[in-house]
């Protein structure tokens, strides 16, 4: 196997793995101490995007297998990333949907695979890379959909995603003045703040109770939320020019149908994982733009100062890749993980 302790920062992750008999696990506690930027994360994230919509990467659509109860929930990701040449296969399973956060399981994980070498580069819890990825996708998206001098920003829910979202905020949008917050656990509440203050020293949130006042001064809404959430957003209450962002739940159906603008990370996987959307016959309004293609500059994310624009923030499985692969290359050059003989 080679010897990957003594790797420099920035060495590139093909070929460094090890070979075809060991398979190199990240667990949690080893992702956890790799220090990462917000500024590197979005970096990461925004050049997936841009390989995406050249045709270099594959996305294929997800697929899902839940019992008819609903209790549980599971996903299957396969990816390429042209840039890097890296081929990853991404699982999510979710069990207690019927339950409360705290009796609820969840586990990811990321496998890569060098497409030059034909050889593993990693497995890899994928739980971090997740909470990184999504809330830098929802931050690229108001970057680039929100109205011109969009000063405030709620953000509804503050579990995994919620957390890190106002943080990812201000990376890309630092103008924002204020930081609003609605919750209803406590604890979320508190790592909100922690987060935010960890990130952003100078700066802190408000905590809002009425989310129907909160959301009718925001200029960004974004709603990461579980299913649970007692918050539903109606487009009536919106400004003229807001931007929502549904990651989770906690926006209504008529924040998408209603809206002046559609955007979507991927139409079809909406279909898929935004089905409490649908309207009564269970079908959307169409997509007016796939997020790739605005990152790209193809497009527009909107055309007028007063569009209320909806997007939807489904996670696509090559931003997956490129920060795991980022997160990887990390690792391996700090002499992380554990190599299990796996194929001997």
């Amino acid at each position: 196997m080679t010897d990957t302790s003594a790797a420099p920062a920035g060495t590139p992750v093909s070929g460094v793995s090890g070979d075809d008999k060991y398979l190199r696990i990240l667990s949690t506690s080893d992702l956890a101490g790799i220090e990462i930027s917000l500024a590197d994360v979005v970096e990461t994230v925004e050049s997936a995007y841009r390989t995406l919509h050249t045709g270099l990467s594959d996305n294929p659509r997800k697929l899902t297998v839940k019992p008819e109860d609903g209790h549980s929930v599971s996903y299957a990701m396969l990816g390429r990333d042209g840039s890097r040449n890296v081929v990853a296969i991404k699982t999510s399973y979710k069990h207690g949907l019927d339950k409360g956060r705290e009796e609820q399981h969840y586990y990811t994980a990321l496998t890569l695979y060098d497409d030059n070498t034909g050889l593993p580069v990693a497995m890899m819890d994928c739980s971090r890379i997740g909470s990184l990825r999504t809330p830098a996708v929802s931050a690229l998206l108001a970057r680039e959909c929100a109205a011109p001098g969009a000063r405030s920003a709620l953000v509804i829910g503050t579990g995994t995603q919620g957390r890190l979202a106002l943080p990812f905020l201000l990376t890309t949008i630092p103008s924002l003045d204020r930081l609003m917050v609605y919750g209803t656990h406590p604890e979320g509440i508190t790592a909100v703040r922690e987060q935010l203050r960890a990130h952003f020293p100078d700066r802190d949130v408000e905590i809002v109770t009425d989310v129907r006042d909160a959301a009718a001064d925001a200029h960004i809404v974004v709603a990461t939320a579980g299913a649970h959430t007692p918050a539903a957003v109606e487009a009536g209450w919106l400004k003229p020019g807001a931007l929502s962002v549904l990651v989770g739940h906690g926006l209504a159906p008529s924040t998408l149908h209603r809206a002046d603008r559609v955007i979507a990370t991927s139409e079809a996987q909406m279909h898929v994982t935004g089905t409490d959307m649908a309207d009564a016959d269970g079908k959307f309004p169409a997509v007016d733009a796939e997020f790739p293609a605005v990152i790209a500059g193809i497009t527009a994310g909107r055309f007028s100062g007063t569009e209320r624009i909806f997007a939807y923030n489904s996670g696509l499985v090559v931003t997956d890749i490129a920060l795991g692969h980022r997160f990887a290359q990390l690792a391996l050059a700090q002499g992380l993980g554990t190599e299990v003989p796996l194929w001997q």
